[in-house]
């Protein structure tokens, strides 16, 4: 049977250019090898090719789940607003249900999340919808949450979309921003419980700095060169806290940051810090996570005959692996949403740093997951393992080019070690990423520093120490897994609709 490694390089696309790009600056003899020497073909990672609107960056659920089905999944981006453009959301019986509650129960109506047009985690312009809808319902008072992104958008745009989100509040005569706090306290992954206790306080308790309008709460965080993510709790003037009886709408479409501070709000015998719990009623733009029992606009869709499950099917014992913040990207995105894994699939996960910002520590945990990575080669009991490396995008999102530099010096050196090891059991290797980031950190027109994703292709790359391969043509990440079921002589099923990359086997590498 035979061996393969997928090594995915979270956030590392391909750009000519050399300003601001940390890979072209980076002194990488492996990845230059991987590049220039090995068969690669660029695969597009953004927009219409993985189920986005057109334009829209890629991000790492949207990536990773496209990689796993092997076959462009409609994202929850489009199911929204194609229910928005089309008007029925407002039926939807769980939004009206929480209207419902609101009225009978004369309570607050209180909408929560990211307020962006990024379209990695929520839209500004979903969350005006059910602003609307409320409106048109009849609920009177509707108080709103504002985490600040700054990080799949530029650093410092917030105060644009307070804006936008005020006029569009005085234009329909409803609603008020009563909190903001940057994503980094509300929305962390990582179970930095300290970070989200202090969002939770602010929504609950009422506890951050006061001000008599939203604008002076923002431009006094950015005079004092606190950007979006990272903006402490502010509380603006006509606060009223989260209370019993109240109706809570967390609009955030992604999950994986949704999770810990919805398990905080939703689980009486949450423990990880001190809080007091409320009975309130809660609604979620998605099923966040599957033991959550509260309700959801929209369910998840099940995917069948996913790169994984063939795996599975056909006696192919796998492992992933990754660090914490890139953990359920290769285990529950990869596997089309499903939490549980399958019969022959084993799952490690190394903890990320506890640092603040990865320009502290840009090699994260990089040594440790290479260092597992090895050992189950050795240990010969997996035919493919599935690895994601954090460090491009979780160093590229920081904006500090040197620390991005000295993040993918780092993968190079792994990667050299974990190829050479799966090579010499005649292993093949693959190599590609879910979207762009480190290759532009700075921007090309404000010159200040890039934080976000990019559109950026990114690689594809075959190195198998057996055969001389050959990809061929420009792909998508859903052509990953037709291309490795190719060659692993695995038949493609009619569901899975990407096409394979691998035309030709030149020669073999011996002769």
């Amino acid at each position: 049977m035979k061996k393969f490694i997928l090594i995915i390089l979270d956030g590392f696309g391909l750009r000519e250019e050399e300003r601001g790009n940390a890979y072209k600056l980076a002194n990488t003899p492996e990845l230059d090898r991987l590049l220039n020497d090995c068969s690669m073909v660029p695969i597009e990672t953004s927009g219409r090719f993985v189920g986005l609107p057109d334009g829209i960056m890629g991000n790492s659920e949207v990536g990773h789940m496209n990689i796993g089905a092997g076959r462009i999944v409609k994202q929850d981006l489009v199911k929204i607003n194609d229910e928005i453009q089309s008007n029925n959301l407002k039926n939807n019986s769980n939004l009206i249900n929480l209207f419902k509650h609101v009225k009978s129960k004369n309570s607050i109506l209180h909408l929560a999340g990211l307020l962006s047009d990024g379209g990695v985690h929520s839209h500004i312009e979903h969350l005006k919808y059910i602003l609307k809808s409320a409106k048109n319902f009849g609920i009177e008072k509707v108080n709103i949450h504002a985490f600040m992104d700054g990080r799949d958008t530029a650093p410092d745009c917030g105060i644009n979309y307070i804006n936008d989100l005020q006029a569009y509040i005085s234009k329909i005569g409803i609603g008020q921003i009563t909190t903001v706090c940057g994503r980094y306290y509300a929305m962390d992954r990582d179970k930095r419980w300290d970070r989200i206790e202090l969002a939770y306080n602010l929504l609950v308790d009422g506890i951050g700095e006061y001000y008599s309008n939203v604008e002076k709460a923002i431009n006094s965080s950015y005079e004092n060169k606190i950007f979006d993510e990272f903006i402490t709790p502010k509380i603006i003037k006509g606060f009223s806290p989260i209370s019993e009886n109240d109706g809570l709408f967390m609009f955030n479409f992604r999950a994986d940051r949704m999770r810990q501070i919805c398990e905080v709000f939703s689980n009486p015998n949450f423990n990880d810090f001190k809080r007091k719990y409320i009975d309130i009623h809660l609604v979620g733009m998605n099923k966040y996570q599957d033991s959550f029992s509260f309700p959801v606009l929209f369910k998840k869709d099940m995917l069948t005959e996913i790169f994984p499950e063939l795996l599975d099917k056909n006696g192919f014992t796998q492992l992933r692996i990754a660090e914490t913040e890139k953990y359920a990207h290769v285990t529950y995105f990869f596997n089309g949403g499903n939490e549980k894994p399958f019969s022959n699939e084993k799952r490690i996960l190394v903890n990320s740093p506890r640092v603040a910002t990865y320009d502290l520590q840009p090699e994260m945990s990089a040594i440790e997951v290479t260092s597992k990575v090895l050992k189950a080669i050795d240990s010969q009991k997996f035919n493919g393992i599935i690895l994601n490396f954090a460090n491009p995008d979780m160093v590229g999102h920081t904006g500090i080019l040197k620390a991005a530099i000295k993040a993918i010096e780092t993968i190079d050196n792994c990667l050299s070690k974990i190829i050479n090891s799966i090579k010499s059991q005649s292993g093949c290797v693959f190599l590609t990423a879910d979207h762009g980031n480190l290759e532009m950190m700075i921007d090309p027109e404000t010159n200040k520093p890039h934080t976000a994703h990019t559109t950026f292709p990114v690689p594809f790359v075959i190195d198998d120490p057996n055969h001389k391969w050959e990809l061929s043509g420009k792909g998508k990440l859903a052509d990953i897994a037709p291309t490795i079921l190719t060659f692993l002589e695995i038949p493609q099923p009619d569901e899975m609709t990407g096409n394979s990359l691998l035309k030709k086997k030149l020669t073999s590498s011996n002769e």
